[in-house]
């Protein structure tokens, strides 16, 4: 999820299935089902996962803030389950968007949210984040620039949507790209890097929630044995034993040090672990992303500028934390973004990866050619009689298109993608289709719809109008000239 730039094939929203099996990597689109609302393709958001609360007890996802390709930011909370499962064959998805009121938190990213449990009850934590600034603040000079977000901790109820937000004289800077671990009631915060200082100061804090009733009670303190990290990787290699990986020590240096966190139920310990051994592309390399795959393993890209092959790729490793061995897969992908761009550290996390094992396990029963063939369902399809689209022709019509053109989604039948161009709609229109969860229908097939689901136009009847009954008419007197005369001299 949060592949830089418009991703490809007709996935629009970023999410794709990363099947690892046999030591092969394949990157293939999750489909939405029809309910789903619009996911854009968020980057550097807030991802976490757990357990929902109702009788399947699904893994679930939550999704806040992030950057689209725009360098827009979102301020939605997004909830994401699984739909289907193997026997399907296909990897359904449900994203739905939860409605947040009280102190909302502002659109950001960089920022971290996790599940704490307490009392019977769950919430999420949210901290940290770089936002724009205020819309008082900004000006044409300075409208693209960022700041650290008010250090404020915000306690979310997914039950009601309602947010809290709570201040604690420990936090007094704000930071991003920042680590978390949350155990039970507890959440720890590490490293960060603080945009004002331009530090990444070796930092540890401890937010512990107490759920009463009626009431939450937020405490926290500050603790020794911080480090100094920013966007690093961590992946659960036990019960209480989480490997910190990964990240950066400065603006140009890779932090290619690894430090094992034990906790328990009061405290936090953060050891020195020893790092593997690292292969000389990732060592020369000066950016890399990432994120845990689960069962102690790491999922690490480069980019391919250092095979000088090609410089729109990208070269992956898994690392086995576990069996302390690293397996090594070099597989390449088609990628968008601008190397130049990819320099800042930030733009590193652009992947977070997860999975239920129980879920998704189906190598028994997929089969390679349920895969939809990508010349079908790619970019640059005949979509309509009258398409005329060619990669080599193409120029962008709208302000969300970069090498892409923009597709919309008919809803007629099994559904197909069209191209927004062809179908002749505006900007304003396109936006407005893809913020309103609603069908939309393709000029080939809106004459369809509207004859299946617009009611005939009824005639009126026409209804004579009844007399009123005992109508009086007015009384008319008869008068000679004369008399008339006489009676205007006399009332003169």
């Amino acid at each position: 999820f949060g592949q830089k730039g418009w991703p490809k094939r007709s996935c629009p929203t970023g999410v794709f299935l990363l099947d690892f099996k046999h030591r092969e990597l394949k990157l293939r689109p999750v489909t939405f089902s029809n309910e789903s609302c619009y996911l854009p393709p968020l980057r550097s958001s807030a991802v976490t996962s757990y357990l929902g609360s109702g009788e399947s007890e699904s893994l679930q996802y939550l999704i806040h803030g992030g950057r689209t390709p725009n360098n827009e930011l979102s301020d939605k909370l997004y909830l994401m389950t699984l739909v289907s499962k193997a026997y399907n064959k296909k990897v359904i998805l449900c994203c739905t968007e939860k409605e947040l009121e009280g102190d909302v938190p502002q659109a950001r990213y960089g920022h971290t949210i996790n599940m704490v449990y307490s009392r019977g009850k769950s919430m999420c934590v949210m901290f940290g984040g770089r936002s724009y600034m205020s819309p008082g603040q900004r000006t044409t000079e300075n409208w693209n620039s960022i700041e650290d977000c008010m250090p404020q901790v915000y306690l979310i109820d997914l039950e009601f949507g309602c947010c809290t937000s709570y201040n604690f004289p420990e936090l007094q800077d704000g930071m991003s790209f920042h680590v978390s671990i949350a155990r039970n009631d507890t959440v720890y915060l590490l490293g960060g890097h603080t945009l004002e200082s331009k530090s990444r100061p070796p930092r540890l804090y401890r937010l512990k929630v107490d759920l009463l009733l009626g009431s939450p009670v937020v405490g926290c303190s500050e603790l020794p044995g911080g480090i100094s990290v920013s966007s690093a990787i961590v992946a659960q290699t036990g019960a209480n034993e989480y490997v910190i990986l990964g990240g950066y020590e400065s603006e140009t240096q890779k932090r290619m040090t690894c430090n094992t966190a034990v906790l328990d139920d009061t405290s936090i310990q953060v050891l020195e672990r020893e790092s593997p051994d690292w292969p000389g592309d990732i060592k020369l390399s000066k950016t890399w992303f990432g994120s845990s795959m689960g069962g102690g393993a790491v999922f690490l890209g480069i980019p391919g500028e250092n095979k000088q092959i090609t410089n729109e790729s990208n070269y992956f490793y898994r690392v086995n934390l576990i069996e302390d061995e690293e397996i090594t897969q070099t597989c390449s992908q088609e990628s968008t973004e601008d190397q130049d761009d990819s320099t800042t550290f930030e733009d590193s996390e652009e992947f977070y990866i997860g999975c239920s094992t129980n879920d998704l396990d189906y190598s028994d029963i997929y089969n390679e050619e349920d895969d939809d063939d990508e010349s079908e369902t790619g970019y640059w399809i005949k979509c309509c009689t009258s398409c005329d689209l060619n990669v080599n022709t193409w120029v962008p019509v709208y302000s969300t298109e970069l090498n892409k053109p923009a597709m919309i989604y008919c809803s007629n039948g099994e559904g197909h993608w069209v191209h927004a161009e062809c179908m002749g709609l505006s900007e304003l229109m396109l936006m407005q289709l893809s913020q309103e969860n609603r069908k939309y229908y393709c000029n080939d097939h809106v004459d369809l719809d509207k004859e299946l689901h617009t009611p005939q136009k009824i005639l009126p009847l026409r209804r004579t109008p009844m007399k009123p009954p005992h109508k009086k008419t007015p009384i008319k007197i008869k008068m000679s000239p004369r008399k008339k005369s006489f009676l205007r001299r006399l009332f003169e």
